[in-house]
């Protein structure tokens, strides 16, 4: 009888064990302009790694990085630029490049201000990112490109704060990514900026430094950068790295 519990209570152990081990939470950092990409892409990770969960954290990449900085606890990250992944530093290993994103003005569905072209938006009531947001930092490129200075009357944290501004309203136009328009289906009208005076953002991707899921997390950048992920990011309107 001591033989058959002694191996039922390892048996248990064993099953407990591996119940543990199991169950995985990967944490990703993502730039707000990859909400839509990532959580289908994050569904997708689910699948092929039963057991484990991806939560997300999507927000402006200077935040992300800011909140990095502060000991916030994750596994990936993914800026919607360069040079915030290069304020990262030592808190992220090996960033590579997965897309491109250019920008597009963003007006309500009647287009009340009648903007045409990113000149009219001298006049408007415009909303954009803050500067040192990688959306922020391609606007004020634009504006250096075609000589154009824009007077906003709103500087956001995220693309996404922008375009609810002009989804609900609140603003004539906003300045966004061109996939974000996409996105917003008929909510939003699209006008395009021409290729001489526009900005193009190039979106890194790494693994946090300090991450307990190393493997999931390479795994999980993998995916994004490999040909299934790529697929979802074209689809979406993202141009190749």
């Amino acid at each position: 009888m001591k033989k058959i519990a002694l191996m039922l209570a390892s048996a248990a152990l064993l099953l407990a064990g591996c119940s543990s081990s199991g169950q995985d939470t990967l944490t990703v950092f993502a730039a707000s302009s990859l909400k839509n990409t990532f959580t289908e892409l994050g569904k997708q990770f689910e699948a092929d790694h039963p057991g484990t969960t991806v939560t997300f954290n999507f927000a402006g990449s200077s935040d992300l990085v800011a909140q990095l900085q502060q000991g916030a606890p994750a596994d990936v990250f993914a800026s919607a630029d360069e040079a915030n992944m290069q304020k990262a530093g030592d808190l992220v290993k090996s960033p590579t490049n997965f897309a491109t994103n250019s920008m597009m003005i963003a007006v309500p569905p009647d287009n009340p201000a009648s903007i045409q072209e990113f000149a009219d938006l001298s006049d408007a009531q415009v909303v954009v990112c803050a500067p040192e947001v990688p959306c922020g930092a391609a606007t004020e490129k634009i504006e250096q490109n075609s000589g154009v200075t824009l007077k906003p009357v709103s500087e956001e944290a995220s693309v996404t704060d922008v375009l609810n501004k002009v989804t609900t309203g609140e603003a004539d136009a906003g300045v966004v990514y061109v996939t974000d328009v996409q996105a917003a289906g008929d909510k939003v009208q699209g006008i395009k900026i021409p290729t001489d005076i526009n900005a193009v953002n190039t979106y890194p991707i790494a693994v946090v430094a300090g991450s307990e899921q190393t493997t999931l997390a390479q795994d999980f950048a993998n995916l994004v950068t490999g040909p299934e992920g790529q697929k979802v990011m074209s689809d979406a309107g993202f141009g190749a790295p």
